[in-house]
């Protein structure tokens, strides 16, 4: 599902639509109440429509990391709960980021406490058993997780603790950086 608040720019896109759908609502009311009923029902379901459209846009690769000589940076995605994790001998720099994973309905509920709180556990139990490694929580979408951390830390490799091969699979086609498995 798509999340209509995940940028400033869709943001902007969802309150558009919904202050048009509410005028159209408001001007079908204004002619027959059933008519403004029904003109609800079409709004809210384009709505629902379109925001259960995946987000397809096409993104263009990520460039390498620019990081100075000597320095290797790995950053760690690791699922809830992992209890190790292995990275090349040659990082000289960590970050193990964990995606707070939520169910549909607790995303909806904002419910999501219990995640954020297992995630933190595990990103500091892992940065804790690497060598120069801290940890941090991710987004609920394991990839948008990675892109937000490459955005802060900009990494030179990309190590992915479990995980399905669908998720490795992803990260090898979005991101231009060697994407391995722990």
């Amino acid at each position: 599902m798509r999340n209509p608040l995940r940028s400033e720019a869709e943001a902007f896109r969802f309150v558009i639509v919904v202050i048009v759908g509410a005028l159209v609502i408001i001007g079908a009311s204004f002619i027959n109440v059933w008519l403004g009923v029904a003109a609800a029902v079409v709004v809210v379901a384009a709505v629902v429509w379109w925001l259960m459209q995946g987000t397809e846009t096409a993104r263009e690769p990520l460039v390498v990391s620019g990081t100075p000589e000597g320095t290797h940076r790995v950053l760690v995605l690791a699922a809830p709960g992992t209890e190790s994790v292995s990275v090349p001998d040659a990082a000289t720099e960590t970050l193990v980021v964990v995606p707070a994973v939520a169910s549909p309905v607790e995303a909806i509920t904002g419910a999501v406490d219990d995640r954020r709180a297992d995630a933190a556990e595990t990103a500091t139990a892992l940065a804790g058993r690497l060598p120069r490694a801290r940890g941090e929580i991710g987004a609920d979408d394991p990839i948008q997780a990675i892109d937000d951390a490459l955005r802060a830390f900009g990494a030179d490799e990309i190590v992915i603790a479990g995980g399905d091969d669908a998720l490795l699979a992803q990260a090898r086609e979005r991101f231009a950086l060697p994407v391995s498995r722990s």
